[in-house]
């Protein structure tokens, strides 16, 4: 596919959501395999919703993400600028063309006029949408209406004609015009409409897919008739072809918003998800590899993309399968990959040791170990606490459930197995638990559990005699002989 050039245009309202996300990374994903440019525009025209704060937050997530952009902010390119709110003039310019080609018309009908006859047209069972009202004025009705004091909005000129296009994902689409009435582009104070600006600058940027999310999905009709008179005043090329990308839906199977917990993409940040798995599952809202494949990289999700693939039905988003698919990326990294991801959580603010009680040695012995079993990049905090704290971190939980009657004669048999054993193997003090087990008439699981909890304060955790080697034969025996004590007291 020749000279691809898709865009991906969020406002900067607030944390980015994981449908923005899926929608920026099947853009991104498409440009890439049809070796194409990426767009990255920032639609801020909302001055009342938008904020700096915002629009700095996007562009740390799309470096966060491995999103490049070949032209946008921080880059520049031949289309510059690339934030609506410095474009105004243009949409002003374009407003003045529709208007003087007749595309356009000044529309004087006040909130409570519209509303009126809107309920007239309910009750009498026709569509409610702008009744062309102010279409065809004479210029002593438009005089009237200003002699009032009225300020217009600008509204475009909708043909009478059904609108008929081929929806990369949905197929054949055909909007009747009864269902498409003329809308507004500008409004009375004179600032332009996400209705004008979008498919102006989809026009001057000479986008030739737009691919996005199905809430979108009415306005296309519109956008394909204004780019039809954008056309005939040599502003746009051509239109651009649509792919309405499926819903993702949340609990209740409800569509996700962004007043929904689980889709805040700084929630995944903080968590500790891989910008990779985390992609990885999203690609999989709406689209697949295989059918028999879920767990691949991004390079091969880029060399297999084609839109043409997505499922236009919407896509549940389940949380533990997003964690499972983190996971197996997790283990896939190499381990001086894995614990220098894992950084952040080993200091403040998250650890709650001190940092002269960091011990790196002990860090990257342990490492191995926990990579195999994490979810998400935070729980190692938990995990490998109890190395580096003067204490372990009991929770009370925890102990009532491992210290049962005897558990005290089992730590005392435990200790002097552990304190006989070979320190450098974590099978003889495997071995040491399983003996002391043994004679009180238990298996090995039931054995460690007080140990487990003596030592780490937990009873799940990371594998439990190469952690004790790990933390040393002193270390270790002073923290049974503390359990023993607090048994006793």
């Amino acid at each position: 596919m020749a000279n691809v050039r898709v865009r991906f245009c969020p406002s900067p309202t607030g944390n980015p959501h994981v449908g923005l996300v899926r929608t920026a990374l099947f853009n991104w994903a498409f440009a890439r395999h049809n070796e194409g440019t990426l767009v990255f525009r920032i639609e801020d025209t909302d001055a009342a919703r938008d904020s700096e704060e915002s629009y700095e937050q996007l562009l740390d997530s799309m470096r966060w993400l491995g999103f490049d952009w070949d032209e946008g902010p921080e880059i520049g390119g031949p289309h510059a600028p690339y934030r609506q709110s410095q474009r105004m003039d243009i949409y002003a310019d374009v407003a003045a063309k529709l208007l003087d080609a007749g595309h356009a018309y000044h529309c004087y009908c006040s909130t409570e006029e519209l509303d009126t006859r809107r309920d007239a047209a309910r009750a009498a069972g026709k569509p409610s949408g702008y009744d062309g009202h102010c279409r065809d004025l004479t210029d002593g009705q438009k005089a009237a209406y200003e002699a009032e004091g009225r300020e217009p909005i600008v509204r475009f000129r909708m043909p009478d004609e059904a609108i008929t296009f081929e929806d990369l994902v949905r197929g054949e689409i055909t909007y009747l015009p009864e269902n498409v009435p003329d809308y507004g582009i500008v409004r009375a104070n004179g600032a332009p409409l996400y209705t004008l600006v979008n498919p102006v600058d989809d026009a001057l940027m000479e986008i030739t897919h737009v691919l996005r999310g199905e809430d979108l999905l009415s306005s296309t009709p519109r956008q394909i008739a204004l780019y039809k008179a954008l056309t005939e005043l040599g502003i746009a090329k051509e239109t651009p072809a649509f792919g309405h990308l499926p819903y993702v839906m949340g609990e209740g199977n409800k569509k996700l918003s962004k007043r929904d917990p689980e889709s805040s993409l700084n929630l995944y940040r903080e968590r500790g998800f891989l910008p990779e798995g985390l992609l990885n599952y999203l690609s999989l809202l709406g689209w697949s590899l295989a059918a028999d494949r879920d767990i691949f990289s991004i390079e091969e999700m880029v060399a297999a993309f084609d839109v043409t693939d997505v499922n236009p039905n919407p896509a549940r988003f389940d949380l533990k399968k997003c964690e499972a698919i983190n996971a197996d990326h997790i283990r896939m990294l190499d381990v001086k990959d894995f614990t220098e991801r894992c950084a952040p959580w080993l200091r403040a603010p998250f650890a709650p040791w001190a940092p002269e009680d960091f011990d790196e040695a002990k860090w990257q012995a342990i490492a191995p170990h926990a990579q195999s079993r994490m979810k998400v990049l935070s729980e190692i905090t938990d995990n490998v606490d109890f190395l580096f704290l003067p204490e372990p971190a009991v929770d009370e939980a925890s102990w009532a459930k491992a210290m049962k009657e005897g558990s005290d004669a089992l730590l005392r048999t435990a200790r002097e197995k552990l304190e006989a054993a070979d320190w450098s193997s974590a099978e003889s003090l495997k071995e040491a638990v399983l003996a002391a087990g043994e004679e009180h008439g238990l298996k090995l699981g039931k054995a460690q559990a007080p140990v487990r909890v003596a030592v780490t304060g937990r009873t799940v955790g990371l594998p439990l005699f190469e952690s004790l080697e790990i933390l040393g034969k002193e270390t270790t025996l002073a923290r049974v002989d503390a359990a023993l004590a607090k048994l006793a007291a």
